[in-house]
């Protein structure tokens, strides 16, 4: 019941959701708290990152998946023009948050929360299992939350896929509490090939192509599930930076058979 009550806030194509409402209008009044607080945390990391996560990136996304979704489309993606058009309409600093109204500054400008809605959910569902008393919890709804160790005392253990082949693995993590999030490309691409991944970079308008994965451990879901988005959009000479004292990643550069700590 808690997943379809945010699902009914956050979905991108759901229709009638919150999100998809402010989406259509370019203004919502009297926005549930729920996607107040996503929403300022999202705009949070938009600037702690540089805009490498920026939750207004979805004109960008849209041009992508509408030129692949035309037969025989040109394999080289959008034109110059089409995704210069739409990265005018992508920057974290268009949202105003005034209150329990929240509104884009340009017209045509539309948010996506899927960088980080998957963690927050996680987290409210964990919410909701330690309210009534569990502590040897894993919840694993994408991204992957512990509460508390296993009832053994013993970690769980986080496996890693291979970005290259999804039934091999290439790292064990052991997770007692907080959370861990997996980013990458070869989850959802836009062509056949693999070339245009839905992992794009907010600031250049282009596919990510820094890595083939990466995996942030951290206290909470959400951050975890913002960061991954975010590093998997920026180069290794951002990635400390972004991780901060907070958190720690494990990335798999592309191509590579084994992963490194960031």
């Amino acid at each position: 019941a808690e997943v379809e009550r945010l699902e009914a806030i956050f979905s991108l194509f759901r229709p009638g959701s919150v999100l998809q409402r402010l989406n259509t209008a370019g203004f919502l009044n009297e926005a549930p708290a729920d996607l107040r607080q996503l929403m300022s945390s999202a705009l949070a990391l938009a600037e702690r990152t540089g805009g490498a996560f920026d939750p207004t990136i979805q004109p960008l996304w849209s041009v992508y998946a509408r030129h692949f979704a035309v037969s025989g489309a040109p394999a080289e993606g959008p034109s110059v023009s089409d995704i210069d058009a739409a990265r005018r309409l992508v920057d974290w600093r268009n949202v105003v948050m005034d209150g329990a109204t929240i509104r884009f500054t340009e017209p045509k400008m539309a948010v996506s929360l899927n960088g980080i809605a998957q963690g927050y959910i996680s987290d409210k569902v964990g919410g909701l299992l330690k309210a009534r008393g569990f502590d040897h919890v894993l919840v694993n709804m994408g991204e992957q939350l512990a509460l508390g160790p296993k009832q053994n005392g013993n970690p769980w253990q986080i496996a890693i896929s291979d970005p290259a082949d999804a039934t091999r693995t290439i790292a064990n993590v052991p997770l007692a509490s907080g959370a861990a999030a997996t980013s990458g490309g070869y989850g959802s691409c836009f062509d056949k090939p693999g070339r245009f991944t839905h992992i794009l970079d907010p600031r250049t308008g282009a596919p990510a192509r820094h890595w083939s994965s990466i995996t942030v451990f951290t206290a909470n879901a959400a951050q975890a599930d913002g960061l991954s988005t975010a590093l998997a959009a920026a180069p290794a000479s951002e990635a400390n930076r972004i991780l901060g004292s907070t958190a720690r990643a494990y990335a798999v550069p592309l191509n590579a058979s084994a992963g490194i700590w960031l």
